[in-house]
């Protein structure tokens, strides 16, 4: 007897068991239970499918026999507005000043690409191309709309790498025009917005694919004969509407050029960060920086949105103008001479951040990835020089900053004053905190009226002539000012931005109104608080948005340099710069990076050695 055999079974006993004769395991039988009832529950719902099937099967074919006229019509129009959509979709510009009714009046060629792509397939695998094609053409027709946006402020398209982290920034300026809540119900209607048309889109494309599908005789002759059309009319060149090709392939070129931005936006770091490591002042010695300046109390003011166009377009030019020959006379007869050139900046219509770091850091900066990385750096700065030659105290005048601001550390400042502590309390003019009158009179309260301090390097930024523009704050008396109190008045009785923005010939208005305004106080500041010893650099940061100047205008900048001491701008006679404050067209015009080393080079013995 086995050791292992029960002492009640007998040898010749089968030991053999039926699974029933077992006993049942609780775990397998609950398991059981849940398997029985999820095929129930799957069965309930797949009747249901068939239910509701059969319910709206039933429904149409009662809508057919009631409505038979109807009933052919809809899929009809549904199938007509899908085919208007996808030809929208495929021939719609990137860019609103080339939206026209010529424009849609094409054939694409995208539109035969994917019709031949589809009769070559098999149907299942058509229909999943038709879903793939239709989503990625809702996705370029969302970068279309994204680069109308792009081209009317920036006049350039999105860069899909780089310009991310603007939508922060158009958040925020949202919110400082439409408030938290404006903001975020608009924030919200375009999500909304974007997610509806990638779908519509998509199903539009799925919806004439079918078709295709159902009728590949028909539509393998209607593709051969547009294929042929096509390739005849685009190579007579023919157009339908003067300069549009009616051969289509923009949105082809579209996705061409988004390739290409790709291929840009990723070695662009690699590039920035080879300029970066040449640096010809990196190791200049305290004692050979700026001697030229040394004693000098010097500002260096950016002028928000002051660009080219507010000099010499016709549309403003003349007023413009008349400000800059009155406030030269003005600075002359306190004594100051001026000359003035261009500077072509990094970018326009926004972005001030990055023409400010170029012009101090000497790098171009176009981007914010190259601002991020450049500011997280320790590249030598005018700033830094300045405080480098422990000869003047750096100050930032910082209106437009109201929260942290970590990049300031960038700049070598030994104090920053931004919205917060200026001492204001009066209203914001529309996105500026502070009007520039203001900000020049704290200036001077908190560090340039003290009695026995330092000399000054200040870099203030005048923030009253940003977009939007509306409502304006007017001068006032400089000892009138108090605590900004007064404003609230003025805002009141202000012009409202959605009632300006209506006209883009109000816009323009306002626009040279702000620039006027800005020039003014600061000169006026230079002519009643400046001495013997103040130099004034001031230029713009970019030129306005395209609504103001128009498309693909030059980028260049106004600079206009202010000085009492004669030996000043004996230094700049090598620049060949205009005299007074106004360049003329044919004044030098230079890249705003360069501009470090030239100014360092005029006003110092010149570049040290690296690693001195």
């Amino acid at each position: 007897m086995s050791l292992f055999s029960s002492s009640r079974q007998k040898p010749e006993t089968d030991t053999s068991a039926t699974a029933d004769d077992l006993p049942r395991d609780d775990a397998a039988a609950d398991r059981e239970a849940a398997a029985s009832d999820g095929t129930a529950a799957r069965g309930r719902v797949m009747a249901g499918v068939r239910r509701l099937a059969a319910i709206r099967a039933e429904y149409r074919d009662r809508c057919r026999a009631r409505y038979p006229l109807l009933a052919r019509s809809v899929p009809r129009v549904t199938t007509g507005l899908a085919a208007l959509l996808v030809l929208f979709a495929l021939l719609v510009p990137n860019s609103l000043d080339r939206v026209a009714p010529g424009s849609f009046v094409r054939l694409p060629v995208e539109a035969i690409y994917l019709a031949a792509v589809l009769i070559l397939l098999p149907p299942k695998a058509g229909r999943a191309v038709s879903l793939t094609a239709g989503a990625v053409l809702g996705l370029l027709t969302l970068v279309k709309f994204l680069d109308m946006g792009f081209y009317s402020v920036l006049d350039r398209p999105f860069d899909p790498v780089l310009d991310w982290i603007l939508f922060d920034d158009a958040e925020e300026f949202l919110s400082s025009t439409l408030g938290r809540t404006g903001a975020a119900v608009a924030v919200a209607g375009i999500v909304i917005l974007a997610l509806l048309l990638v779908v519509l889109v998509t199903l539009a494309v799925r919806r004439l694919s079918g078709i295709v599908l159902r009728h590949s005789t028909l539509a393998t002759r209607t593709t051969l004969m547009l294929g042929v059309a096509w390739i005849t009319v685009s190579t007579l060149g023919l157009q339908l509407v003067e300069g549009i090709p009616f051969a289509a392939k923009a949105t082809s070129r579209q996705v061409q050029e988004r390739v290409m931005l790709l291929r840009k936006g990723l070695n662009d770091g690699r590039e920035f960060s080879q300029q970066a490591a040449v640096d010809d002042f990196r190791g200049t010695p305290p004692g050979k920086l700026l001697n030229g300046l040394r004693g000098k109390d010097v500002i260096f003011a950016f002028v928000e949105s002051y660009g080219r166009g507010a000099v010499q377009d016709p549309r403003m030019a003349p007023r413009v103008g008349a400000v800059l020959e009155n406030q030269t006379g003005r600075l002359r007869e306190a004594g100051f001479s001026s000359r003035s050139g261009w500077l072509t900046s990094p970018t326009t219509g926004a972005g001030s951040w990055l023409a400010h770091s170029t012009l101090m850091s000497g790098l171009w900066i176009d981007n914010n990835q190259r601002y991020r990385t450049a500011t997280a750096s320790d590249r030598f700065t005018l700033t830094g020089a300045f405080q480098r030659s422990k000869a003047w105290r750096t100050v930032g005048m910082m209106p437009g900053v109201r929260r942290s601001w970590p990049e300031g550390q960038f700049y070598h400042f030994d104090k920053i004053y931004d919205s917060r502590e200026m001492g204001y309390r009066g209203p914001m003019f529309s996105w500026s905190p502070v009007p520039d009158q203001f900000t020049l009179r704290a200036f001077e309260r908190l560090e340039h009226g003290k009695k026995d301090r330092r000399p000054l390097m200040t870099t203030a930024i005048l923030a009253t002539s940003h977009n939007p523009w509306a409502p304006l704050p007017s001068t006032v008396g400089w000892d009138q000012l108090g605590d900004g109190s007064l404003f609230h008045a003025q805002k009141r009785a202000g012009k409202d931005p959605k009632d300006v923005w209506k006209d883009p010939r109000q816009v323009r208005t306002e626009y040279r109104r702000s620039i006027e305004y800005s020039i003014r106080n600061l000169t006026d500041y230079v002519a009643r608080y400046g001495g013997k010893d103040t130099v004034l650099v001031f230029l713009g940061d970019h030129q306005p948005v395209p609504v103001v100047v128009g498309n693909h205008v030059s980028r260049d900048v106004p600079i206009s340099i202010v000085a009492h001491d004669p030996k000043v701008m004996e230094r700049m006679s090598g620049w060949g710069w205009d005299e007074g404050l106004k360049p003329g067209k044919k004044a030098p015009v230079w890249r705003m990076d360069s501009f470090r080393d030239r100014f360092l080079t005029t006003f110092g013995p010149g570049p040290g050695t690296k690693n001195d």
